[in-house]
């Protein structure tokens, strides 16, 4: 096991394009690190970096004791997963975790007894003969693990290892992903365009946009203390909404009801131009549901109601002015939609008790949290009125 430090670490191409843009980041010893972000961001670029398969143009690269930026990928002592599997289609499955230890001329008593003990680990031990045509994506992707795990490298570095894979055995290798590297406790990076496996998978969570770092931090931290518009509306299903908010004297206009802010937000919310409100799903809740008590209360009309079962996800719109900022433009591009209706009209999304008795095209009570709405500043995304809270609702 070891430490990875990247510290400034930079990826310019030949055109002046940079992939990663000073890029310091420090990955403890055993820790489960996801570095996370939209098609583009330099997530990729940066694990392979680290792995010794991009040049590091500027900064430094730092496993265990040594820097490694001048070292070839086999010195850095680190395992790869990567999302095609990349598994050799005329070996076993015993032949294809052992390879690369055949390679490296260990004895052949001890990489029978790796690749037997990897077995064990991951499910195999009845697979060992057959070849990967033979397998499932699941089981694939298990021999691909096996394969990084018996060279036993001080770094496990996974390519959105679990993006081929249908959804039911994903959420099930997701599972089976984090338990083997509890057990094993080595120091891992793992890449993703999906904040759920992120949310789920990760000690520490990494968001990069357009090759920047945004925040670190835990899973828990991300979603509750996201430090600007990107993290916020990135992290979270379903997704954070964003209303447009305006001060109008000691109150703040949303778009279905007024709010009364401390003075401290109050003067905040003064300084900027235009104000963005983050509410959470989770914030919304039927009038009268348990812990709503004192929470502003409005009527809207449903559109839609969707049953889950342990939940009831409802969808409004309200009036209001477009919500325009880079930052979730970003996010809606990456995700091929916005949620915008029409001119003058932004759609809502609230969970609500699985006992919900909201119906389709029927007018609602509902009610919103007002201690847990986030603020931020539209032209710059950066979060404002950290640590402050409403006074009260009008």
């Amino acid at each position: 096991m070891a430490q990875i430090v990247l510290d400034g670490v930079t990826k310019r191409y030949p055109d002046g394009t940079e992939g990663v843009r000073n890029m310091s980041l420090t990955i403890e010893d055993g820790e489960f690190m996801i570095l996370v972000g939209p098609s583009g961001c330099g997530k990729s670029t940066a694990l392979r970096m680290i792995a010794g398969l991009e040049e590091i143009t500027d900064g430094e690269l730092v496993i265990g004791d040594r820097i490694v930026n001048d070292l070839d990928p086999g010195e850095r002592d680190i395992a790869m997963v990567f999302q095609s599997y990349a598994l050799y289609p005329h070996m076993t499955v015993r032949d294809n975790m052992g390879f690369s230890l055949k390679l490296a001329k260990v004895p052949k008593e001890e990489i029978a007894q790796r690749v037997e003990e990897a077995a064990r680990i991951l499910g195999l031990e009845d697979h060992l003969e057959r070849k990967p045509a033979n397998l499932s994506g699941g089981q694939r992707q298990r021999v691909a693990m096996g394969r990084a795990i018996v060279r036993k490298p001080a770094a496990f570095l996974m390519d959105e290892p679990l993006s081929n894979l249908d959804a039911k055995l994903r959420v099930q290798t997701r599972a089976e992903l984090s338990r083997l590297q509890a057990r094993l406790g080595t120091t891992t990076v793992y890449v993703t365009h999906d904040q759920t496996e992120a949310m789920t998978l990760g000690d520490r969570v990494a968001v990069m946009r357009a090759g920047e770092l945004q925040q670190v931090g835990t899973p828990m931290e991300l979603y509750n203390e996201p430090t600007n518009l990107f993290v916020a509306g990135f992290i979270g299903s379903p997704s954070m909404n964003f209303l447009p908010a305006k001060v109008e004297g000691d109150h703040v206009h949303l778009p279905m009801l007024d709010m009364t802010p401390t003075p401290e937000l109050l003067e905040e919310l003064r300084r900027i131009d235009r104000v963005i409100v983050g509410v959470r799903p989770e914030q919304i809740e039927e009038a009268g549901a348990p812990g709503t008590k004192g929470w502003p209360t409005f009527d809207v009309e449903i559109d839609l109601v969707e049953p889950m079962g342990a939940e009831t996800v409802a969808y409004f719109t309200v009036a209001g002015e477009e919500v325009h900022a880079g930052q979730l433009a970003e996010i809606s591009r990456d995700r091929g939609g916005d949620n915008r209706i029409s001119a003058g009209e932004n759609q809502v999304v609230a969970r609500l008790e699985s006992d919900s008795t909201v119906q389709r095209r029927s007018v609602a009570k509902l009610a919103l949290d007002p201690d847990k709405l986030l603020w931020f500043d539209a032209d710059t995304g950066a979060r404002v009125g950290i640590g402050a809270a409403l006074a009260a609702s009008v």
